[in-house]
């Protein structure tokens, strides 16, 4: 069992666990006690129904859309569903009152979608029903190791181990030793799913800059290319204009008035755009 302190052992504040019950959380712990307990006591395989089965969903496509949704809902044993609705309460607590409720909901889902979608990628053929909620607490594991990297777990009551260390280490342990049965898969996808959420967003808004910056760039120079042909064209005219004063407009070259009509013209029409 993994027991979390929110500061360093030195500084005190020894807790077990995040606190109290988050909205959304208190909801998954619900619904998927409520959803084991009917699949303990139903008659009815659920899993061949609502798991994720690859070579059922591809071969009866679109029939099957919501496997990758109500996956994430059931689980194979106990101690399956245990450590999920734990881990999802020790991590995942402080992230959905750091984010809110409805950011974290979204993240959740997500992140067990994306390991559903890695698994069919990869495993298209597979025959056998994956259950459970692990890629999207792999998901939150990744966000807890991103967010707070410095806390400390505490290992079995007595060894402290920061996140930074602990989680990519339990990830190890689980692949290694999770054995033929574990979905490393929708484990994957989850995780990667937390790392680009979560790392992405810096990226995108640096991308978005570089292009609005380039956008920007490429108005200031037609607006600027545009000022100086006026500029050389208002300076024709004023040449123009000097010479009608001392020539009269009636000796004129015929270039000269057709160079002040079309002038006139298209200064009279950008007034009219404006």
């Amino acid at each position: 069992m993994r027991f979390n302190n929110y500061n360093s052992p030195a500084a005190g504040g020894f807790r077990i666990g995040p606190g109290s019950l988050s909205p959304f959380i208190k909801v998954m712990l619900i619904l998927n006690a409520a959803v084991f307990l009917i699949q303990f006591f139903s008659s009815i395989r659920l899993d061949l129904i609502l798991g994720l089965t690859p070579a059922k969903f591809f071969s009866e496509f679109p029939n099957l859309l919501f496997q990758p949704l109500t996956y994430m809902f059931l689980h194979g044993n106990f101690w399956h569903i245990f450590f999920n609705m734990f881990a999802l309460w020790m991590f995942g607590t402080e992230i959905e009152f750091t984010w809110g409720s409805r950011k974290f909901a979204k993240f959740y889902i997500l992140a067990g979608l994306a390991g559903a979608a890695l698994t069919l990628i990869f495993q298209s053929a597979s025959p056998i029903p994956i259950v459970g909620a692990s890629a999207a607490i792999y998901g939150i594991l990744v966000a807890y190791w991103l967010m707070f990297p410095n806390r400390y777990l505490y290992i079995y009551l007595l060894i402290p181990v920061k996140v930074m260390w602990a989680i990519p280490g339990m990830m190890l342990l689980g692949f290694l030793f999770g054995g033929s049965n574990v979905a490393h898969l929708a484990h994957l996808g989850g995780a990667l799913f937390g790392l680009i959420y979560l790392k992405s967003d810096w990226r995108w808004v640096r991308f978005g800059s570089w292009f609005r910056g380039i956008s920007y760039k490429r108005k200031e120079a037609k607006l600027e290319k545009k000022r100086m042909r006026a500029e050389e064209t208002m300076k024709r005219v004023d040449e123009i204009l000097d010479k009608i004063n001392e020539v009269g407009i009636e000796n004129i070259s015929a270039e000269d008035r057709r160079f002040l009509e079309e002038a006139s013209s298209h200064l009279s029409g950008e007034k009219k755009s404006d």
